[in-house]
């Protein structure tokens, strides 16, 4: 009996020993929030994490740049939300009906405005063209889907009230050059409705302005309305920057009618000897 109290009693503390030493590790162990994971509900849309700034997806730049080009307004187009056209032509002293200058420009979608005052033009207002077709360098042949380039201008019989395409006037393609060089096309004009096949497109509010400004200044006895097209600004950087392309030498020629009009604030006449235009 005495040995069996004995075997008890040290059983007894032997665990309580042991429950001593449990409780003073567990009072040593950091404690730490037990976060209840939640499976998704099969079928519902979860939200996925925001990527960190070093998986940030970057567009290749010569998407970005195209990007800009689209939602950013060139200083042109910024330029004219503070000022009408209205306002512009006003600045100078003009009014509509005044004699007046258009160029183009392929690889900026410009369209520029010049009016004729004091004896030179004026730039009143820059569109941005809203479409046209084809790639850098001249309109060849009927069917290429190409805009031209190149020096042409419009008459009375080249407007179009009644156009499809909303608005429009012919260039007059083509011209004594292009024709020099055996290329062939018809219809080439400036247009509403922001579609291309060969043509300049802009949007029909904008083809009426410059429609206006185009039938005012030839019913006000301006004999022809120059329309100058050129793959781009034919600046000395544009120039080298395309140095080697197929239509350099081309290019050249209308630059010497880009910077008879830099340097004199108006428009040469333009005629073509042994197949190269001459400007005087």
């Amino acid at each position: 009996m005495f040995k069996t109290v004995v075997i008890l009693f040290t059983t007894a503390l032997f665990l309580l020993l042991a429950y001593k030493i449990l409780v003073e590790i567990q009072s040593h162990k950091p404690t730490k929030p037990i976060t209840k994971i939640k499976k998704p509900i099969k079928g519902t849309m979860q939200e996925k994490p925001e990527p960190s700034e070093s998986h940030t997806v970057q567009l290749p730049e010569m998407i970005t740049n195209r990007v800009e080009k689209i939602t950013k307004p060139s200083p042109a187009e910024a330029s004219q939300t503070e000022a009408s056209l209205a306002e512009n032509i006003e600045a100078i002293g003009g009014r509509v009906g005044d004699p007046i200058f258009i160029r183009i420009f392929k690889e900026e979608a410009e369209l520029e405005i010049w009016m004729r005052e004091d004896g030179q033009y004026h730039l009143i207002q820059t569109y941005p063209i809203c479409a046209f077709s084809g790639e850098l360098g001249p309109k060849q042949k009927e069917g290429d889907r190409q805009s031209p380039e190149g020096f042409y201008y419009v008459t009375k019989s080249r407007l179009n009230p009644n156009s499809r395409f909303h608005l429009s006037f012919n260039l007059g393609y083509p011209n004594r050059y292009d024709r020099a060089h055996g290329r062939t096309g018809s219809f080439l004009m400036v247009h509403g409705d922001c579609v291309s096949i060969g043509c300049y497109a802009m949007t029909d509010s904008k083809i009426e302005e410059i429609y206006e400004l185009v039938e005012q200044a030839l019913m006000q006895g301006q004999k022809i309305v120059r329309v100058h097209a050129f793959p781009f600004r034919m600046t000395i950087e544009n120039m080298q920057r395309h140095y080697g392309d197929t239509w350099y030498h081309f290019w050249e020629n209308l630059k010497e009618g880009y910077d008879w009009f830099e340097e004199h604030s108006m428009p040469p006449n333009v005629s073509v000897k042994q197949k190269v235009y001459i400007f005087d």
